[in-house]
């Protein structure tokens, strides 16, 4: 492929990436006004709502084991450029996130709504809050290689790309994982918690955890020391948890 080509398909990839998490969002959101809410929809038969989630549930779950394992990374890079590998993961969490949108089936019932006004504007402020905590974490980690733009710009301007490097600097002297705080927050605080959402916000919030158990793993075997006493200095999620 084409350096060029391969700096597009990253551009692409990248806008698709970046709108799928947009959507995915709104689509939690509390705000009614958002024509693709997750409570809009009318329940139906609760086997088929099951069936469907439970394969969007499962083919989140492939797409994101199977593409981080460095041995499908090894086999795809001899199909496409290396530095289009990265993107080609945000393409795909991108796509997903957009069926999560479409095709997330209601189910009957509420475990809780927030009726006094003060109490919901709190928590849709601290949805907010949990958001924009996330795009905050991924500037501070470095947004452009996170969602794969880094790596085509380098490739684009023939450039060796900087090796990883450990900083633990502002939100992660607190927390060594700001950004899925962020993303744990911006599921579970809402003022209405149906069981649509419910069901959502429990199976995302499990494979985060699965997701840092296996990327403390990766960090500490990459980073090595100077990440092991880090995680003796910092909670992993939770502020101020020694």
């Amino acid at each position: 492929m084409s350096r060029v080509i391969v700096f597009i398909y990253g551009l692409i990839s990248y806008a698709v990436g970046l709108g799928g998490l947009v959507c995915f969002i709104l689509f939690i959101s509390s705000w009614e006004f958002i024509p693709f809410h997750i409570d809009t929809g009318t329940p139906s038969s609760i086997t088929y709502a099951i069936l469907i989630n439970v394969g969007l549930i499962v083919l989140f779950g492939l797409q994101h084991s199977i593409m981080a394992r460095t041995s499908f990374k090894n086999t795809w890079i001899k199909v496409i450029s290396p530095a289009a590998e990265r993107s080609t993961y945000v393409l795909f969490t991108g796509v997903i996130m957009g069926l999560f949108c479409l095709y997330w089936q209601p189910l009957h019932g509420v475990l809780w709504q927030v009726e006094n006004e003060v109490g919901q504007i709190a928590l849709e402020i601290g949805f907010i809050f949990g958001w924009a905590l996330v795009v905050l974490s991924s500037f501070l980690i470095n947004h452009f290689e996170l969602f794969g733009l880094q790596q085509v710009y380098f490739n684009l301007m023939k450039k060796t790309e900087p090796p990883p490097l450990f900083m633990d600097r502002f939100l992660y002297k607190i927390v060594r994982h700001p950004l899925q705080l962020g993303v744990l927050i911006g599921l579970w605080l809402t003022p209405t918690m149906s069981m649509t959402h419910l069901m959502l916000s429990s199976v995302m919030s499990i494979y985060v955890f699965i997701g840092l158990y296996f990327e403390e793993k990766d960090l500490v075997k990459n980073l090595g020391e100077n990440y092991s006493r880090y995680k003796k200095r910092v909670p992993m999620i939770i502020p101020f948890l020694k």
